[in-house]
């Protein structure tokens, strides 16, 4: 015999209560089947609200009127449907039990209160009615029906709210019936009977406990539980998207993820099967032929790590104080008070210094719990050898589990590494001796960014980078044009890089599943309100996303002063904004202190030298030990540009007007010629060097002669331009007779920081620098007296895009073991 349980959703309405009655015919065509049924779905709930209600002496009628709709469609449905189907019986049957109902809601009504028994006959009428419309339905279509009345065969000990099956007893209970071997043998879950006859539960979402109970009763040769997913997966789907479907887990892994939170077991379910050994297999009812997961007495040997579960409404509680140590048997009082309190442990964990015991409990038992540990213990606590209980409310308990931990190194490590890299603390651990599972409890709220988190840890799933633009014009516009020509790519690879913000100074355009970026500016013109942040860390929260970035493009200094916000509320900061890292030595601290604290990343490459791997090398060198004796550079490349004409005879007016034409400078050229745009790229580069300056500290001479009139507006400016063209053409004259040529030079010498227009031999390596280039020259204690010489083009938007694309993708260093 197999035993096929059907959960709620597989019998929500009329079409999937025919679709399981065609499973079940197909199935009974193979061997006999023993049918288990749940209520349909949202009727357990509703009649439960019918309870609370009568309770309180409130009006039931919606609540009834919401029962009668749902079966009535079910039984319209299957009418219309099924030639043949005695609708007058069931609709009878279901007269009778709303009547009962009714009779027992004014009961409770009139004495303000629902005696468990009560309770229990109610909530199991679900049950009862899907028995009853399921065996009218099967023999309408030509079954043999038999019933198994749970209320009478399954005898169960325990609260009438959740109680357990004597196995035995039940057996010789069902064997009694001599069920008929060409029969469709139906039996409705949840319920079960007491020594006493009556109606008892056996606890919330207890039919698949039900049907465990029964193929071990009938020694059965196999048992399906039919949900509405394919089986059991690596974590919850709704959590992780692409979660994995597991083929094969053990007893024992089935127990530890049913324990700890898996939504598609109950807990109570895998003892009994695995008890009598009986296979067990996990099936979708919408999806019929999926093979689902089977769960044998030998799991997927393959696979080390097989779930990871979250359970949530945990209290944590901790019990400690100086008369701990050495006190013997107090371990002993603390549980046993507990147990004696009706109170169930979930995870126990002791410091080895046997100065603290804590332990998760269910958060609705936290009131008795306390209670029964206070009256315990309060001649221990008023004597100071205890200290005052603690308890933690709102926590969850995140497990990693699989047969095959035992034999793989670092589990572990990588569980509290993949934890630890979203920010989360974790209050409490505990591993079991078999190193089947490794628990970790954590508040409550970040339980779903841990799952992901350990998710992408243990099954190399795809590496999900959720980005917040700000600035998408230039360097912001061509990023977003990178970013969608290289998500498919890149998908691939198992990196998700998804766009789910954009902000202009005007517009800001949030979408937590992913902006599409084929027509994202028409979306962004939509949007009513601006950049704010509040708004985008609530939209990160709301999502669960564990690993967001705000990718600064604007030259903002009211945007970089908030980036210590940024990190600290766990985003990484890329950005080629350098209003930051120039801003007060005290603030270029604070950003650093905040990117460690939160272990989040601060990343800036394109601050200097856009996409020139600059800074990352000029940091492995201090991290090796390096230190910087002198630096000179070319890191403008509008000015790179402008003094490379000069070598071509070209007036500096007219070079300064074609650079301008040609996109190289600003479109007012005076942010260039000022100086101050290299003064803040030296400023930083002496900085990662370990220097402390501010930007004061730097001597900045402008590319302009001494004294020019560079004051008005730009095209003022532009006009007086060529007054100074005899002055560089003085300048230019003189170094072209000893053999030299015009740069705008950065230099670092003995510790001071200076811009100036410099002449340069051609020993110097900046001599042959222009068209854009940029040109670096490090002179350090391993690199002389031969410089480190990086050189390249150091500016234009699709550059500086690229490099701050390259620091999108290191983040990804944070989340993924290489």
């Amino acid at each position: 015999m197999r035993v096929l349980k059907f959960g709620g959703t597989s019998l929500a309405d009329a079409e999937r209560f025919y679709g399981v009655a065609d499973i079940v015919i197909r199935s009974s065509l193979e061997e006999q089947v023993a049918l288990v049924l749940s209520a349909p779905a949202k009727i357990t709930n509703l009649l439960i609200d019918l309870v609370n209600l009568s309770v309180s002496g409130e009006d039931t009628r919606t609540v009834s009127d919401s029962i009668t709709l749902i079966f009535n469609s079910i039984i319209t449905g299957l009418k219309d449907r099924v030639i043949g189907l005695d609708d007058a019986s069931i609709n009878g049957f279901m007269a009778d039990q709303f009547s009962l109902i009714r009779h027992m809601t004014d009961g409770i009504r009139l004495l303000g209160q629902c005696p468990d028994n009560i309770q229990a006959l109610i909530l199991s009428r679900g049950e009862a009615l899907s028995i009853y419309i399921m065996t009218k339905l099967l023999e309408a279509r030509g079954q043999k029906v038999e019933q198994i009345d749970a209320t009478k065969c399954l005898l169960a000990e325990g609260d009438y709210l959740e109680s357990t099956v004597n196995i035995e007893e039940s057996a010789k209970r069902i064997a009694a019936l001599k069920l008929a071997r060409n029969s469709i043998c139906l039996m409705p879950g949840f319920c079960g009977t007491n020594s006493k006859g009556d109606i008892v539960l056996l606890g919330r979402n207890g039919s698949d406990y039900s049907a465990a109970c029964l193929a071990a009763c009938v020694k059965a040769k196999s048992c399906e539980i039919w949900t509405d997913v394919d089986g059991v997966y690596s974590c919850d789907p709704r959590i992780v998207s692409d979660a994995i479907l597991i083929n094969r887990v053990s007893y024992k892994e089935a127990m530890e993820l049913s324990y700890f939170g898996a939504k598609v077991l109950h807990p109570r379910t895998i003892a009994p099967i695995a008890r009598f050994k009986i296979p067990c297999r996990i099936k979708n009812s919408l999806n019929p032929n999926h093979p689902g997961t089977l769960i044998a007495e030998t799991g997927d040997e393959s696979m080390a790590v097989k779930g990871i579960s979250d359970l949530t409404g945990i209290s944590l509680i901790n019990i400690c104080g100086p008369g701990m140590k050495g006190m013997v048997g107090l371990a002993g009082r603390i549980f046993s008070c507990v147990s004696r309190a009706g109170v169930s442990i979930v995870l126990i964990t002791q410091s080895s210094s046997e100065y603290s015991i804590s332990f998760c409990i269910h958060s609705t038992d936290r009131e008795k719990c306390i209670d029964a540990l206070e009256n315990e213990f309060e001649l221990e606590i008023r004597e100071g050898l205890l200290d005052n209980i603690e308890i933690r409310n709102d926590m969850a308990i995140i497990s990693v589990v699989g047969d095959g931990m035992k034999k793989t190194r670092g589990i572990a490590a990588k569980f509290f590494k993949a934890i630890a890299q979203t920010n989360i603390n974790v209050a409490a651990i505990a591993q079991g001796s078999s190193e089947r599972s490794i628990s970790a409890v954590v508040i409550a709220s970040k339980a779903r960014n841990a799952v992901k988190s350990c998710h992408q840890s243990f099954f190399n799933s795809t590496q999900f980078i959720d980005l917040i633009i700000v600035g998408v014009g230039g360097v912001g516009g061509a990023l977003i044009n990178q970013i969608r020509r290289q998500q498919n790519v890149l998908r691939q690879q198992g990196i998700g890089l998804r766009v789910v913000g954009l902000a202009n100074s005007r517009k800001m355009y949030l979408n937590c599943d992913g902006i599409d970026l084929e027509n994202w500016d028409s979306e962004l013109e939509k949007q009513q309100t601006g950049f704010d942040f509040a708004m985008v860390q609530q939209k990160i929260m709301d999502s669960f996303l564990i690993n967001p970035a705000i990718v600064d493009c604007t030259s903002d200094p009211r945007i970089a002063s908030m980036y210590v916000d940024f990190l600290s509320a766990g985003f990484h900061v890329i950005t080629p904004n350098k209003k930051a890292n120039t801003s007060t030595m005290a603030y270029y601290r604070d950003l650093r202190r905040a990117a460690l604290k939160t272990r989040r990343k601060f990343l800036y490459e394109t601050n200097v030298g856009a996409g020139l791997p600059v800074i990352e090398n000029l940091q492995n060198l201090i991290k090796a030990g390096d230190k910087l004796v002198a630096f000179s550079g070319i890191l403008s490349g509008s000015l790179s540009y402008i003094f490379g004409k000069l070598d071509e005879g070209m007036k500096f007016s007219e070079a300064t007007l074609n650079a301008r034409a040609k996109g190289f400078t600003e479109p007012d050229p005076r942010d260039d010629l000022n100086g101050m745009d290299v003064a803040r790229k030296l400023l930083i580069l002496a900085r990662e060097a370990g220097m402390k300056l501010e930007l004061d500290d730097v001597s900045v001479e402008k590319a302009l002669p001494p004294g020019f009139d560079d004051s008005g507006d730009t095209e003022t400016f532009l006009t007086n331009l060529p007054k100074a063209d005899a002055w560089f053409e003085e300048r230019f004259q003189e170094a072209k007779e000893a053999g030299k040529v015009l740069r705008y030079v950065a230099t670092i010498n003995d510790g001071k920081c200076r811009v100036a227009v410099e002449a340069v031999d051609d020993n110097n390596p900046l001599y042959k620098v222009k068209d854009g280039e940029n040109a670096l020259a490090f002179i350090t204690n391993y690199y002389q007296p031969i410089p480190l010489v990086l050189r390249g083009y150091g500016a234009g938007t699709e550059v500086t895009a690229a490099g701050v694309f390259a620091d999108i993708l290191r983040t990804l260093n944070w989340k993924q073991e290489v």
